[in-house]
C-alpha cells in the first residue's frame, strides 16, 4: 500500500517551499500520495487546498488578535481534513502559531502519525522558548541554519539542516531580455521596490518605501521604478503604486530582479532571492508600535532580522527598522548605489560571500527535506547527522 504524507502551508512562502517539497517527493517515490492545505503552487504541484488560507498570512500581536476567530477555524478544519486523510505523516511548513496549533490538534487525536516542521521558529532571534515548545510537539525538524541546532538538543528534538530554500530554487534572470520586453531605454536605471508578501506589512511598510524612491527619482531623470507583485496581494500593492512605475508579475522575478540597480525591500525572504541576482539590496521594516515594543523589551535577541546579516555576523545589506525606517535613510542608503558602481560592486561582493556561508551551491533544500521525511517515515530516528554529511 503506497504511503500518505500531508503538507500544511498556510501563506504563501509556505506554498513555495510545499510545491517544492512535492515535486522532490515524488522524484523519489512516484506512488506517494501528497494531499494538503496551501495555496496556488501547491495546486499547480498536484496538491489542492483542503482548506481556503485566505488571510492566515499574519504578523504581529494586533493582527493576530483581529484575525483569531478565521485562525481557529482553519486550524479546525486542518485538524479534520488530517485526521480524514488518515496520513503516515504530516509535514508542518513555516508558520509557526498556525501550524502549532493544527499540530497540537492531530497530535491530541492520532499521536501515531508522525508530525514534521518545516523551517523552524527563528529561536536564535526571539523565543528560545520555542524549541521547547515545538519539541514537546512535533517529531523532527527540518531547519534552514546549522546553528538553530543546539536550540533544540536539550530537548531531544531530532533536526535536519537543509539551508536556504532559495538557494536551491534559484534560476540566473535575463536583465537583457527584461529590459527589450518592457521596453527599458538603455540609459534608464531601474529601482526595484518589494513591499512585503502580507497585505498587512504592504500597508504598513510599502508607504515608506515607496516616499524613499521619490525623493531618488526626483534627484535622478534617468531612474525608473518597478514593483514585483504577486496574485495574492495583487490589489494592496497596487493600491500605493505610483502610476508611472513599472507593474511586473512575480513569474518574471528573475529577470526583474537582476534588470534593477538597486532594490530596496521589506525584510523577509525576498532580499535573500535578491541578492542571488547580483542586486545589491537595503532592507526596512516596521512592525505595529505595540508588537515592537514587546519583542524589543522581551523577546527579540538578535543584532540583525537579514539572514545575509546573521550568516556573516555583520551588515552586509543596511538594515533601517522600526525608529530608523524613514524615507529620508532608506533613500541616504540607497543612492551609492545607484551613483557609485564602485559601492554597487563591494556591497554585490558581500553579499555574495554571505550566501556562500549560507550555503550556495549545495543540495537544494527541497532535496535534502525530502529525504528527510521519508527517513523519519521509514523509521522516526535521529536523522540529524546523516542530513548534516549530505550538505
Amino acid at each position: 500500500m503506497s504511503q500518505r504524507i500531508f503538507l500544511i502551508a498556510a501563506e504563501s512562502s509556505g506554498d513555495a517551499l510545499g510545491a517544492d517539497l512535492a515535486h522532490a517527493l515524488r522524484r523519489r517515490d512516484a506512488a506517494l500520495e501528497l494531499m494538503g492545505v496551501g495555496g496556488p503552487l501547491m495546486n499547480a504541484a498536484g496538491i489542492p487546498s483542503q482548506v481556503d488560507i485566505a488571510g492566515l498570512a499574519i504578523l504581529g500581536f494586533v493582527d493576530g488578535l483581529l484575525a483569531y476567530g478565521r485562525v481557529k477555524r482553519a486550524v479546525n478544519e486542518a485538524v479534520a481534513a488530517i485526521l480524514a486523510a488518515k496520513p503516515d505523516a504530516v509535514v508542518l511548513i513555516d508558520s509557526w502559531g498556525f501550524t502549532l496549533r493544527v499540530a497540537h490538534g492531530v497530535r491530541a487525536a492520532a499521536p501515531h502519525i508522525k508530525l514534521i516542521k518545516y523551517v523552524g521558529p527563528q529561536v536564535w532571534a526571539t523565543r528560545p522558548g520555542r524549541a521547547k515548545t515545538l519539541a514537546a510537539a512535533v517529531d523532527h525538524l527540518i531547519c534552514i541554519h546549522d546553528f538553530e541546532v543546539p536550540y533544540y538538543a536539550p530537548y531531544g528534538l531530532a533536526c535536519t539542516v537543509c539551508g536556504h530554500p532559495a538557494l536551491g530554487r534559484h534560476k540566473p534572470g535575463d536583465a537583457a531580455a527584461f529590459r527589450a520586453r518592457n521596453a527599458v531605454a538603455a540609459g534608464d536605471k531601474l529601482l526595484l521596490i518589494l513591499p512585503g508578501s502580507r497585505a498587512s506589512e504592504i500597508r504598513r511598510v510599502g508607504p515608506t518605501l515607496w516616499r524613499a524612491a521619490a525623493r531618488l527619482q526626483q534627484q535622478r531623470r534617468d531612474l525608473r521604478l518597478m514593483v514585483v507583485v504577486a496574485d495574492a496581494v495583487r490589489e494592496a500593492v497596487l493600491a500605493q503604486t505610483p502610476p508611472q512605475a513599472l507593474i511586473v508579475h512575480e513569474r518574471e522575478k528573475e529577470d526583474a530582479f537582476a534588470a534593477a540597480i538597486a532594490a530596496i525591500a521589506a525584510s523577509g525572504t525576498v532580499t535573500t532571492e535578491v541578492a542571488l541576482q547580483e542586486t545589491p539590496v537595503v532592507v526596512g521594516y516596521k512592525l505595529g508600535w505595540i508588537t515592537w515594543a514587546v519583542a524589543r523589551l522581551f523577546l527579540f535577541k538578535g543584532t540583525y532580522v537579514t539572514l545575509m546579516n546573521v550568516a556573516v555576523n555583520k551588515e552586509v545589506a543596511p538594515e533601517l527598522l522600526q525608529t530608523k525606517f524613514t524615507p529620508a535613510r532608506i533613500a541616504a542608503a540607497t543612492a551609492p548605489l545607484l551613483d557609485d558602481a564602485d559601492a554597487r560592486a563591494a556591497q554585490v561582493r558581500a553579499q555574495d560571500e554571505a550566501l556562500a556561508r549560507m550555503g550556495r551551491g549545495a543540495t537544494p533544500a527541497s532535496e535534502i527535506a525530502a529525504d528527510a521525511v521519508l527517513r523519519v517515515m521509514k523509521n522516526g530516528g535521529p536523522i540529524a547527522e546523516a542530513a548534516a554529511s549530505s550538505r
